[in-house]
């Protein structure tokens, strides 16, 4: 091999023995001051090139197997440790991001309240017509029920005080129905129009009962005691989908639930309408 020095030295036992007595003997140096100094002088090996040649069974790579099973299990036991940490460092992030979607929803409810103030709907009942149930209720009640066919016509006035919210309002899903003591009587829908800001709109409804009413002999006996007292309690529900515009901007649709309390002297169809209130509800459409 190129560049590779061999130095062989052979010594018999008496050579090494008077080697080793010259290399530890004392030689005298004479310094400035012309004293003598003793000194070891030791044998310095000659310059060259050494080539240590080592068996292949004992070359180990980098990591050992064994430091890298060690690694990969240290490795392993980090990330186990750190799934939770990053678990919770997302969750407080999902949290504080709807923390502040649920701030700026705040802030522009009040935003909205401040600039328009929104008023609530107002209804009320002008005309509450009754057919179909005066005289039908003194028939001979021999059976246990009795099947009726009320028809009503009804006058809504319907009051949008806001002046810069206007309503409109859809027939599609509407619903409008009459009952007596939890007994629906006659249903009928809403009709279709756009209501503007600061206006009062009448609306006239035909409700029937399609299928007709089978009414029991108890609640027969407590609408003719009603009657004899004058006055009848009734409850007018109205489901009516509206969309809500503010200027330019329309809203998806919601729900209105309107429910009225409404009481009558008599049944016949010129009868006083004696009492009449009624209530609003918005629910949004899923």
């Amino acid at each position: 091999m190129s560049g590779r020095h061999e130095h062989r030295y052979s010594y018999s036992s008496e050579e090494s023995g008077n080697r080793h007595e010259e290399e530890n003997q004392l030689v005298p140096v004479v310094n400035n001051n012309q004293a003598l100094v003793p000194m070891y002088q030791k044998h310095v090996a000659p310059p060259g090139t050494y080539v240590v040649q080592i068996p292949k069974d004992q070359i180990y790579r980098i990591p050992p197997p064994e430091n890298a099973r060690r690694f990969e299990n240290y490795t392993r036991k980090g990330k186990k440790k750190s799934g939770p940490s990053c678990c919770c460092c997302a969750l407080f992030w999902i949290i504080g991001i709807l923390l502040f979607l649920g701030f700026l929803a705040v802030i522009a409810s009040v935003i909205f309240y401040i600039v328009l103030r929104p008023k609530a709907l107002q209804y009320s009942v002008e005309n509450f017509s009754i057919k179909g149930l005066d005289g039908n209720l003194t028939l001979s009640s021999s059976s246990s029920s009795l099947k009726l066919s009320p028809e009503f016509d009804v006058t809504l006035k319907s009051q949008n005080p806001n002046g810069k919210i206007s309503f409109f309002y859809f027939t599609e899903g509407s619903s409008v129905t009459v009952s007596y003591s939890d007994v629906e009587l006659s249903t009928g829908t809403f009709e279709t129009f756009y209501q503007p800001t600061k206006n009062a709109k009448v609306i006239e409804m035909a409700l029937k009962s399609n299928n007709g009413v089978k009414m029991s002999n108890e609640t027969r006996v407590s609408l003719i005691d009603h009657q004899e007292l004058g006055n009848i309690p009734f409850e007018l529900d109205l489901n009516v989908p509206v969309k809500v515009k503010v200027g330019s901007i329309k809203t998806w649709k919601i729900t209105l639930k309107v429910h009225c309390h409404v009481s009558k002297n008599g049944l016949k169809v010129n009868s006083a309408l004696v009492s009449s209130r009624c209530g609003v509800k918005a629910k949004a459409l899923g």
